[in-house]
């Protein structure tokens, strides 16, 4: 297909792309999460997955993207493309519902970065409880909703090139500071640091439920096609912004995890790595060379702009890919509507409803850390199988490449090679989610097990029934108007505002008010619930007065 230019005041350069799209996919934490779960092990198992996985799924995105060069919805306007409405539907919904949980964790990681810079150090849980650490989320969160609605993309352009390029940077300095290290005479930590330290002892389903958070890690790079309407030569440029984060990922991932073997010891790893690791990485090697922290709080900096570039990033093309490219019949009207600089701000509230649900359902587990690495987990499950659409569309567009244009970008010239691998992608994503709902961070039999095990179910079936309802809603409100009557406004209405008392009066009266208050604690806690309740009540009858009034 022909990429014929564009005329327009301001494109966005592929390089620009590339840096936006590489906050999504790749980050020093997502090596350490890895390294966590496998240790020295994780380098082999970067490498198979570089070549089996990595490249081949940017190549695919690549030729996706060059397809449908023409398209705003990305992932959603391929699935719609090859596959037809409905499927397009639960392709966005799916897509932009399951990236709600690392929406949260990188609300949680802006407060980590936030606890190292202040306190200096990473044990977060000795200076907040399980309910500050959430309301924190929460208000990082809400600062960001209000933000990416006032703000044009170029502001998001800037931080995306800020957090990206700062984040490699901090990522090659961390290797090339191990290898003077080692020139220098300095220890490994882990020993044997031998060839057989490289190679796994065991597969067992522990083991495979591990490279989940390898996929997690992997994908996104979908997440740049909306953008491409915003490129001056979609269809040329676009593979070039897929090829650079594949060789970004390829330096960062492999190099990354042998460097952390040298300051780890890969057999015994501390318990909040996940949380931490990154912050005690830098703050080893300073101290090695003699900096004392500044690594340690230059790095700090660097990850929270880095992470609100990712939470800026998401938020702007995972809504983008949800509404901006599908039929919207499957939608209630309300999430279909956008405010005057066009974006879907009712998407945006909806998206920060359904993160603080997710924030309040972590908070029973026992300690933040746990929080922190149930989260991340949960990503591995609920985010490789929205990626599964993304192979689906691409077997699709193989195997009837004569419906589709000839894309300037052809990954595999052979179709039915083409399509081979598309069902390989496919097969090991699924394989791989399914894998991933067996804890990682706990031992079976624990309480922490029972309760991950549990949540994990709970919040995918959770995703899977409210993306089905969607439909069933905007149905019935062609059909009569409301898509409910009285009896269950009603009924909406009491769980929200007796679910809302009975959260806040918990993290009110037992974590966040000490009890030194005495009566005052029993005071404010009566005066937030009589607020929650109030505001549920205006709530849920402003919603039914704009329906009824659309």
């Amino acid at each position: 297909m022909p990429d014929t230019a564009k005329t327009r005041s301001h494109y966005i350069p592929w390089i620009v792309v590339a840096l936006m799209d590489f906050v999504t996919v790749i980050g020093f934490d997502d090596i350490i999460y890895n390294f966590q779960n496998q240790g020295l092990v994780a380098v082999t198992s970067w490498v198979l997955m570089t070549f089996l996985y990595v490249i081949p799924y940017s190549l695919i995105v690549a030729h996706l993207g060059s397809t449908f060069s023409a398209d705003a919805g990305g992932i959603t306007s391929w699935v719609r493309e090859t596959n037809g409405d409905l499927i397009g539907y639960f392709a966005a919904w799916f897509y932009w519902i399951t990236g709600l949980p690392y929406v949260v964790d990188v609300a949680n990681s802006v407060v980590v970065s936030f606890g190292w810079m202040v306190n200096g150090d990473g044990d977060i849980q000795s200076h907040m409880t399980n309910a500050w650490f959430g309301l924190l989320t929460a208000v990082v969160f809400v600062l960001f909703i209000w933000f990416q609605s006032r703000f044009k993309n170029k502001s998001l352009e800037i931080m995306s090139v800020v957090g990206g390029g700062a984040m490699f940077i901090m990522t090659v300095l961390f290797v090339f500071m191990t290898i003077a290290g080692l020139t220098a005479g300095n220890p490994i930590k882990t020993q044997p640091f031998n060839f057989g330290a490289f190679l796994p002892k065991h597969f067992n389903l522990q083991f495979l439920a591990t490279f989940a958070l390898f996929i997690f890690a992997m994908n996104g790079s979908e997440l740049a096609a909306p953008y491409t309407a915003d490129m001056k030569h979609p269809s040329r440029d676009f593979p070039k912004a897929l090829k650079m984060i594949a060789v970004m990922t390829m330096f960062m991932t492999l190099l990354g995890t042998f460097s952390l073997g040298v300051y780890f010891n890969a057999h015994h790893l501390p318990n909040d790595l996940k949380m931490n690791g990154s912050y005690y990485a830098f703050q080893a090697i300073g101290r090695q060379f003699g900096l004392g922290n500044i690594l340690l709080y230059l790095f700090a900096g660097v990850q929270c702009i880095y992470m609100l570039a990712q939470l800026a990033v998401i938020l702007d093309a995972s809504t983008r890919v949800f509404l901006g490219d599908m039929a919207k019949k499957y939608m209630p009207t309300q999430l279909t509507k956008v405010n005057d600089a066009g974006l879907p701000i009712n998407g945006y509230w909806m998206t920060t409803i359904l993160c603080g649900i997710i924030m309040v359902v972590a908070g029973f587990l026992p300690q933040i850390n746990d929080i922190f690495n149930w989260l991340l987990n949960l990503n591995g499950i609920v985010s490789p199988f929205s990626t599964c659409f993304l192979f689906w569309a691409f077997m699709m567009v193989r195997l009837h490449s004569d419906r589709y244009p000839t894309p300037s970008y052809t990954y595999l010239k052979n179709d039915k090679v083409g399509f081979i691998v598309g069902l390989w992608m496919f097969a090991i994503t699924l394989f791989f989610a399914i894998m991933a709902f067996q804890p990682v961070d706990a031992k079976p039999g624990t309480r922490l097990y029972t309760w991950s095990l549990i949540l994990n179910i709970l919040v995918t079936l959770g995703m899977v029934l409210l993306g089905v309802l969607m439909p069933w809603i905007a149905k019935r409100q062609r059909q009569h108007g409301l898509a409910f009557g009285r009896p269950m406004w009603y009924l909406a209405t009491v769980i929200l505002v007796v679910g809302g008392v009975a959260i806040f009066s918990y993290g009110i009266y037992q974590e966040i008010v000490p009890a030194s208050f005495g009566i005052w604690r029993i005071v404010i806690t009566v005066l937030v619930d009589i607020a929650v309740a109030g505001w549920g009540l205006k709530v849920t009858a402003n919603g039914r007065k704009q329906i009824i009034a659309e």
